[in-house]
């Protein structure tokens, strides 16, 4: 709509201390089991920092095809669940193609966006309100994070640093 400011996070209520400290134990007690069951989730990790209130981190490694290791961040702070990874650095060479290759690639991505970050580089996330996440979106994100890395990484490695390949 024109003139309006809102965003998704403005309209998530925010999660009481006690709601957050269930999510966290419901993440925890997801990774461990999918941990046990998935070979491609080669560590677990946490963490904490203090961001004008506390957020709860956690690292995923992952094991890939394509992208042979990689490093899932997922975050809960006060109203929303947060989760990139890193994807690549800025191209080499080939910076239009590249790029258009990226936004071609995000139209066919549910849930999350490719984005450039610090020092331009590549980026894939995506965020939930806090009230929206279980087991199953967890499965979703974690799963479709691995299947957008795999599908995108090759070939814009490819186009941007095309003459690493010979190509």
């Amino acid at each position: 709509m024109p003139g309006c400011k809102t965003r998704v996070m403005d309209l998530a209520p925010a999660a009481t201390p006690e709601q957050l400290d269930a999510l966290e134990a419901q993440i925890d007690a997801w990774l461990a089991a999918e941990q046990a069951v998935n070979p491609m989730i080669d560590a677990v990790e946490k963490g904490e920092r203090e961001v004008g209130h506390q957020q709860r981190l956690w690292y995923v490694r992952l094991l890939g095809e394509e992208k042979d290791v990689w490093t899932a961040y997922w975050t809960i702070n006060q109203r929303m669940f947060r989760f990139e990874t890193f994807v690549m650095p800025a191209p080499e060479e080939n910076e239009q193609a590249f790029y258009e290759h990226l936004l071609m690639r995000n139209r066919e991505l549910t849930g999350m966006n490719l984005e450039i970050g610090d020092e331009h580089a590549i980026f894939l996330a995506g965020s939930l309100p806090i009230a929206a996440v279980n087991d199953a979106e967890l499965d979703r994100v974690l799963g479709s994070m691995w299947a957008y890395v795999e599908k995108v990484f090759r070939p814009a490695l490819r186009i941007g640093f095309a003459s690493r390949f010979g190509s």
